[in-house]
Formats: structure tokens, C-alpha cells, sequence
């Protein structure tokens, strides 16, 4: 969707951009399709922090999202394209045949009166329909997809995202994720055809620190600023690097660029070709 800018009367306005919000149809949401979800704020349930700079940020509600799509081979039309606080993708809200409402990811192209439909036999290979990945045609853009059978979608979820059907070797298929690895999924994982709406998310600037703080993360201090009790690359007279062979955590382990895969993790077998 288009990215709107405003005239810098302010400094936060200077080179910050909203989304245009031009693609959402439905301003409420559907009131049986809400959860609360108690914010933690990056703490334990010791109450100790494990993940630092979290906290505050604007209230909101969950929106339950169906990434399974289980209710095969009932066709569902497109009631509404609808905004959602937890991801940068929008929601489409589905009524199907017998009644029953949902929440899926928008795909890119689906408008309000389109019909979609999930199922585990091949149907037509159009955007927004679902099922497994050896129905759906070579060369293919999908999204939203299982890693296991039944599982519902993990991957590729992201605004704007899509992966590509390389090949149907044996029992797996070879797929092509946003990030350029090559890997081996099950033939019968079930993907989403097309791709994930809003594609120009990733064009919105902040702009200033106070939007940073609406979406609950807090400030971050840099390494190289504190003293030396408070992290390793703290010390030293005026501005300078940070003085040892590579970077730190708090905690004195290796940081920026250093692999954290596990190198005997199971699933490692099916990536053909990591990314770049």
C-alpha cells in the first residue's frame, strides 16, 4: 500500500512516513475474534528479565488468526481486509458457507467479494487458496507455510514475504525462503498460494523515538559508552572502538555475525543451500 508523508513542522515529522492504511475496509474488529494476552514485558515467570528492552508500548487486542485453515473444502468469501497491531501483513476475515467467521493472512490481491477456499485435495491454484504443497504447480509463489503436517502455517509470514516452489523430489519438496535458503519441507505441508499483503511496509520510517516506544520496546544504551563494570566495551578517553578482537554481549560472549545454529540440530538435513 501507499506510504504517506507529511511537511516537516516538527523534528519527529522531518523523514518519519505512516502507512496510508488506503487497503483496510473494516475499522472495528470482529469482537468474537479477540483475546487478551498479558504482557510480560521480556520477564521470566521468575520475574527475572530475559529479554532486555521490552515494555510499555500502546495497549491492544490479539487477533486469534487461523494459520491451520482446517475447514476443508468449504469455500469462504473475503468479508473484510483489516488492520492488525501485532503484524505488518493485514488480516482478511472470512465467512464461510455454514456460518463460521475466521481470521486468515490477507494475501496480496485478495479484495473484499473473493472467494477462497482450503483443502487437502488439488483445487484451482489461485491466490488465497490453500493445500499441500504437491498440489500446487512448480514455480509458484506461497506463503504462510507448515513445517510439519498439521502444524499450521510458521513460515513465511511476514508483510510482503512469499517463497517459491522450486521442485517435488520423492516425498519432499524444495523450496526457496525470503531469505535465500534452499529447503526440504514434506510434500504434504500445506502453503498459501501467493504472497503477503502490504509489501511496502518495510518503506514506513519511525522517525523519532516515541513511535519506537509505542510498539513496547524501550531504549537501548551502546556497549561502547558505558564504563567498564557495566560492559566489556565500556572504558577508555573519549570516542574509541571497542578495543578487543570481536565484539561482546554483556555477559562476555561473541557477538555481531557470530552463528548460533546448533551444528548438530536435527533439522539441518533439510536445508539444501543456507543463506547468503
Amino acid at each position: 500500500m501507499p506510504i504517506k508523508s507529511y511537511r516537516p513542522t516538527t523534528f519527529g515529522r522531518r523523514g518519519a512516513s505512516v502507512d496510508s492504511f488506503a487497503d483496510i475496509t473494516k475499522k472495528s474488529p470482529e469482537k468474537s475474534l479477540l483475546t487478551h494476552k498479558k504482557r510480560i514485558s521480556g520477564r521470566n515467570s521468575q520475574g527475572k528479565i530475559t529479554v532486555r528492552h521490552r515494555g510499555g508500548g500502546a495497549k491492544r487486542m490479539i487477533r486469534m488468526v487461523d494459520f491451520l485453515r482446517a475447514r476443508y473444502d468449504i469455500p469462504a468469501k473475503v468479508a473484510a481486509i483489516e488492520y492488525d497491531p501485532a503484524r505488518g501483513g493485514r488480516l482478511a476475515l472470512l465467512n464461510y458457507a455454514d456460518g463460521v467467521k475466521s481470521y486468515i493472512l490477507a494475501p496480496a490481491g485478495v479484495s473484499v467479494g473473493d472467494t477462497v477456499m482450503s483443502s487437502r485435495n488439488k483445487i484451482e491454484s489461485k491466490v488465497g487458496n490453500r493445500m499441500p504443497l504437491k498440489h500446487i504447480p512448480v514455480g509458484l509463489t506461497i506463503h504462510d507455510l507448515e513445517l510439519y503436517v498439521g502444524s499450521g502455517g510458521k513460515m513465511v509470514r511476514g508483510a510482503g514475504n512469499a517463497a517459491q516452489l522450486m521442485a517435488i523430489e520423492g516425498d519432499m519438496a524444495q523450496i526457496k525462503l525470503p531469505s535465500g535458503e534452499y529447503r526440504m519441507v514434506s510434500k504434504e505441508c500445506a502453503a498459501t498460494v501467493g504472497s503477503v499483503s502490504n509489501p511496502d511496509h518495510w518503506l514506513v520510517r519511525l522517525g523519532k523515538a516515541g513511535r519506537m516506544r509505542h510498539k513496547g520496546f524501550r531504549p537501548r544504551v551502546r556497549g561502547k559508552v558505558m564504563n567498564p563494570v557495566d560492559h566489556p566495551h565500556g572504558g577508555g578517553e573519549g570516542k574509541h572502538p571497542v578495543g578487543m578482537k570481536h565484539p561482546k554481549t554483556p555477559w562476555g560472549k561473541p557477538a555481531l555475525g557470530v552463528k548460533t545454529r546448533k551444528r548438530k540440530k536435527q533439522s539441518s538435513k533439510f536445508i539444501v543451500k543456507r543463506r547468503k
